[in-house]
């Protein structure tokens, strides 16, 4: 894609609006991508951009030395400005034949993209029934077909029905090769008495690898590992240098990856925000059942069920969550909410059943709005739909009792717990 499309960079320089500039460039249809002032003139060079914004250099010397002295265009922005009609001329000026960018263009460099690196070879793409994995696997087998193999990983931290999803949707709408893997005892084996989130991740996606590795094996050889890295996550899993931004959690699909690795890594969404993916999904003719699903993060429900995690705890989530989206939907609101979850605490509450005492689990429902999941507001849900979805919960899944309602926005919370 690179060397195809010659993006603008805007180099951060510790700002918080930073990415709020990439998002209004990309809507003039300017390929944009950040990186932060303090990063290497290799990773530069490597990405050959067409133009440098220094967003938050108060001066036009704060340029690094090494990086003015690749000798590209250059347009200084205060963090405090608004941008200007000159700015965006001189983005569209920089980026030449690669405007306007949108997700036919980056569709069909991408397929072209993906044709010559992989060329002969073959790739492995593990399914999830999200949004990403599965604009993944329809542009990867657009451009190669039969060298696609795709890989559903039953983890046990899926939501409610979704392998049989996966399962309907590219065996018997888009007849891709795909292989179920149950893994649910080998995952919670693994996550047993583990609590620290970000263990939790990191021991997700090294035995995402692991289990693909294994059936690359078996499947003879394969070249590539197809995941769905989105942009935000990439950026949120920078280590930047001081005055940047810093990293807030690692990503499975990032950060969690082990260093030992026997596939290249093919992903082919990196640059892209959720409703850029969204919009290349309905390019590729995706079904609005998978494009407009809300986010799923790939470490599934580990990162929902706070705390320890159990079958058990897992199987209430599971139900909770499942009712909480099936009133939104009844409720006509699915569409209109970015993403809805149910998360279940580490706490346990006193509660009344049956004219008895329990001490039962305690459970959030969270709904939000966003538009990049870089910031995100709390989706205030009509008062009927919440007392439903509370009396549902507590009435008919096993063990919960008490029912929260979070309205954080991010920042400062992130859009999961964990």
């Amino acid at each position: 894609m690179q060397n195809s499309l010659k993006p603008i960079v805007v180099l951060d320089f510790g700002k918080p609006d930073g990415m709020q500039l990439v998002r209004r460039l990309r809507e003039k249809e300017v390929y944009t991508l950040i990186l932060p002032a303090a990063a290497d003139v290799q990773l530069l060079q490597q990405i050959t951009p067409a133009g440098l914004i220094c967003f938050g250099a108060d001066k036009a010397e704060q340029i690094p030395p090494r990086i003015a002295a690749l000798g590209l265009p250059s347009f200084s922005i205060a963090a405090d400005e608004e941008p200007t009609p000159e700015l965006f001329a001189f983005a569209a000026s920089c980026c030449g034949e690669s405007v306007p960018w949108n997700m036919e263009r980056y569709a069909s460099f991408m397929l072209e993209d993906i044709r010559q690196r992989v060329g002969s070879r073959k790739v492995l793409c593990g399914l999830s029934g999200g949004v990403d994995s599965s604009v993944v696997a329809a542009l990867i087998h657009h451009a190669i077909g039969d060298q696609l193999t795709c890989v559903l990983v039953d983890t046990g931290l899926l939501r409610k029905g979704e392998a049989d999803l996966v399962r309907e949707v590219f065996e018997g709408t888009f007849k891709t090769k795909l292989i179920c893997v149950r893994a649910e005892d080998r995952f919670l084996s693994a996550l047993k008495d583990v609590t620290e989130p970000e263990q939790k991740r990191k021991i997700i996606g090294a035995l995402f690898i692991e289990v693909f590795e294994e059936e690359a094996k078996k499947l003879g050889h394969m070249d590539f590992l197809a995941q769905g890295t989105l942009y935000p996550d990439v950026i949120e899993s920078y280590q930047a240098a001081a005055g940047a931004s810093v990293a807030v959690k690692s990503h499975h699909n990032v950060g969690g990856l082990p260093e030992r690795m026997q596939m290249a890594l093919l992903e082919p969404v990196r640059d892209l925000f959720k409703d850029e993916v969204r919009a290349l999904g309905k390019v590729l003719q995706l079904p609005d059942m998978l494009v407009g699903r809300h986010p799923f993060p790939g470490p599934g429900l580990g990162v929902r069920c706070v705390g320890a995690i159990t079958k058990d705890r897992l199987d209430t989530l599971r139900q909770a969550d499942a009712i909480f989206i099936e009133e939104i939907r009844n409720a006509g609101l699915y569409d209109q909410i970015w993403q809805a979850l149910v998360c279940l605490l580490p706490v346990k509450s006193v509660g009344i059943k049956d004219g008895k005492r329990v001490w039962e689990e305690v459970c959030t429902l969270r709904a939000i709005n966003s538009v990049d999941a870089m910031t995100a507001q709390p989706a205030l849900l009509p008062a009927p739909l919440l007392t439903k979805t509370v009396e549902r919960i507590c009435t008919e899944v096993p063990g919960v009792s008490r029912v929260l309602h979070d309205i954080s926005p991010k920042p400062p919370a992130t859009i999961e717990w964990e």
